[in-house]
């Protein structure tokens, strides 16, 4: 459940993360690499990688809590289904 949170909200707000943070995301949560292989790749120490894994994913909560988007856009989903379902 935590990567597909995580997943949504990337997708949503990536743009609003720095590039390192957005490259380093994407490569972790949508190419599923390893510490090691987005270290190699970026160029970067593996702890370098977690360091901005850990504060993109800090960002991302804290945008989801301040602007509550993901969630508004998942419940006008779930209504749009239930509609349809109706």
């Amino acid at each position: 459940m935590e990567l597909l949170k995580f997943v949504s909200l990337y997708d949503f707000y990536s743009p609003m993360l720095s590039e390192r943070q957005r490259d380093v995301l994407d490569l972790y949560y949508n190419d599923d690499l390893s510490l090691s292989e987005i270290s190699s790749e970026l160029g970067i120490t593996r702890q370098g990688v977690r360091d901005a894994i850990k504060t993109g994913e800090s960002k991302l909560n804290e945008f989801e809590e301040k602007l509550h988007a993901v969630a508004i856009i998942n419940d006008l989903k779930k209504r749009i289904s239930d509609a349809n379902d109706a």
